[in-house]
């Protein structure tokens, strides 16, 4: 059986080692796949004892909408007040630099590859 192409596919990994945590996503985060990537950050940002930093690595992410970046802004709220470290990793890929940008998350998050505003591209 092979997988509709019209339905959309993501992938989230997290791996803890030591007291941080990577989240690695792949494909689109949109209304239909946000809420995976929700669940799994939170999953992560909840447990009785969160890691010390968790890095959101974004670099294989196709499209970046409205709900990805709502997840993306609770998720570092959340980090926020429990004390964990979040940071995002994006590369230079457009599908995810252009939307932190416009938004202005780009500020907000701890992007740890500065490939975005200000940097030397």
């Amino acid at each position: 059986m092979t997988p509709r192409q019209d339905i959309p596919v993501l992938q989230v990994t997290s791996l803890t080692v030591g007291d941080v945590c990577t989240v690695t996503v792949s494909g689109d985060v949109d209304c239909l796949t946000g809420p995976g990537l929700q669940e799994a950050l939170l999953d992560v940002l909840d447990r009785s004892r969160p890691p010390v930093s968790v890095e959101v690595d974004l670099s294989r992410v196709t499209f970046l909408g409205a709900v990805g970046l709502r997840v993306l802004a609770v998720g570092h709220r959340l980090a926020e007040s429990t004390g964990v470290a979040l940071r995002v990793r994006c590369g230079a890929v457009r599908a995810v630099v252009r939307p932190l940008e416009v938004t202005g998350l780009w500020h907000m998050l701890d992007v740890v590859d500065r490939d975005g505003p200000g940097s030397d591209r």
